[in-house]
């Protein structure tokens, strides 16, 4: 019983009760009103019949008279059929006639019969006694009663017939739909509750849990599948965050350590002007450098979160470049690097100006930071370029590069290829530029740019964008 109460709580289920009941109700109608007017039709035709009749005895009676009159009724009355005749005298009893006996009061007044009466022919057999009729009595001037019908038990069986169709046929329906309830109905619960399992099992905290797929392609699994994509960008951020927490921790621990060793060397020293400003230099530096990591761990949050309301409009993506270049072109003289701008006279795109400056800074200062040396002279390229449905930013360099398992690491938050962390930096860079061509819905392709790294962002082209329609 519980399980029938479940089963009823299914929408589908009560969905299909209802469509069953209105199809129930429709055919009922349905076959009502035709069994109906095909009986009005029938009756109809019966009683148009009748009246002919009755004008041709009418005929007979002017010419021959009521001898003539009862010798045709009972010449008609022989002849098989479904027609009825029956002559009686003033006080009823019958004259001539196929009619054995009537229903009382059917003689009583003249005119068509309102509804169909019970008679008896001569000729029934045992248990073909009672039949029904409709028909029209005429009187005449000596007392005599002309009764002219038309039998009309083919009409009734005829509505039995269909009465027991019916019914069959709801009979079948309603046990069809309860066997189809049963098996679908025992698939969705069964379905249900492998659902149900899977989402205790993940409530209670284990995220690598999924809901189960079937194959079958229909909207359980179309369900069953978004959630599961979704439980997979949980689980990922989740062990971002976890990373990410493991990171700070261990990224902040060395500064606030240095910190904390030099407030305590320069309170345990003797008092020296020149020592204890250098040791506060030395403190505001790091200071720094830890606000510059929240800083971007605070930008990547923002653009990551606030997709939506990041600010696009037209740009000139070549003029930024420039910009871009000649802000560290005095850096990359300092680290004995050549620092090159290759892009096409104009390139408009649609993206946010300031996000696409932050990223192209970033990898520009990625290079001069990890590619340069001051042995050998190093070139930085920085490449603008547009294809059919892309635009894309990269900068490339004859550095060491990256090996190619460690492309995707260096994508995570904090990740740095030197792990003794000798070198400035936080390892929040690639990271933000990731965010921010997510946020333009594009994607951050490393490459082996032979020798060195080339860096890439591709974003698709919008076509609002009438510059960049113009300049392609």
């Amino acid at each position: 019983m519980e399980r029938f109460r479940s089963l009823m709580r299914m929408t589908a289920v009560r969905l299909s009760a209802v469509y069953f009941l209105l199809f129930a109700v429709c055919a009922v109608v349905l076959v009502v009103y035709v069994t109906a007017t095909a009986s009005t039709i029938v009756e109809d035709q019966s009683r148009a019949a009748i009246s002919e009749e009755l004008a041709d005895l009418a005929g007979v009676y002017q010419q021959s008279g009521i001898v003539g009159l009862v010798r045709m009724i009972d010449r008609r009355a022989r002849q098989p059929g479904a027609s009825l005749y029956l002559v009686t005298d003033a006080s009823g009893r019958i004259i001539a006639g196929n009619v054995e006996s009537l229903q009382a009061g059917v003689l009583d007044d003249a005119g068509p019969t309102p509804d169909a009466f019970s008679y008896e022919r001569y000729s029934d057999e045992q248990g073909q006694r009672y039949h029904l009729a409709i028909a029209e009595v005429v009187s005449l001037p000596n007392g005599m009663r002309v009764l002219v019908g038309r039998d009309q038990s083919e009409q009734v069986r005829f509505r039995g017939v269909v009465q027991s169709a019916l019914i069959l046929a709801l009979a079948l329906m309603g046990v069809a739909a309860l066997i189809a309830w049963f098996f679908v109905g025992r698939s969705a619960l069964k379905r249900l509750d492998g659902v149900t399992g899977a989402s205790a099992r993940i409530l209670s905290g284990d995220l690598s849990e999924r809901l189960p797929v079937t194959g079958a392609g229909d909207e359980f699994d179309r369900l069953s599948d978004n959630l599961n994509t979704l439980l997979a960008r949980i689980s990922l951020l989740q062990e971002g965050l976890q990373q990410v927490s493991d990171n700070i921790a261990h990224d902040l621990r060395t500064p606030l350590t240095r910190l904390r060793t030099r407030a305590e060397g320069a309170l345990s020293a003797p008092p020296n002007a020149g020592e204890a400003r250098e040791v506060m230099e030395q403190m505001i530096a790091e200071c720094d450098q830890m606000i510059r990591t929240f800083d971007a761990l605070l930008m990547i949050s923002r653009v990551e979160a606030g997709s939506d309301q990041v600010l696009k409009s037209e740009i000139e993506l070549a003029a930024i470049a420039a910009d871009v270049v000649d802000l560290y072109e005095p850096l990359a003289e300092d680290a004995n690097a050549e620092l090159v701008l290759e892009a096409p006279a104009s390139l408009h795109v649609y993206a946010s100006r300031e996000l696409i400056a932050q990223a192209l800074s970033n990898l520009v200062d990625n290079a001069l930071k990890y590619a340069t040396n001051t042995e050998q002279k190093t070139r930085i390229v920085v490449r603008l370029s547009k294809s059919e449905g892309i635009w894309s930013l990269g900068v490339s360099d004859d550095g060491p590069g990256i090996p190619a398992e460690k492309r995707d690491r260096v994508l995570e938050r904090f990740y740095r290829l030197d792990q003794s962390r000798s070198m400035p930096g936080s390892g929040l860079g690639l990271s933000l530029v990731q965010a921010i061509a997510r946020v333009h819905g594009g994607k951050l392709v490393l490459e082996d740019a032979g020798p060195g790294l080339a860096v890439r962002l591709e974003v698709p082209r919008d076509e609002r964008v009438t510059g960049e329609r113009g300049d392609g």
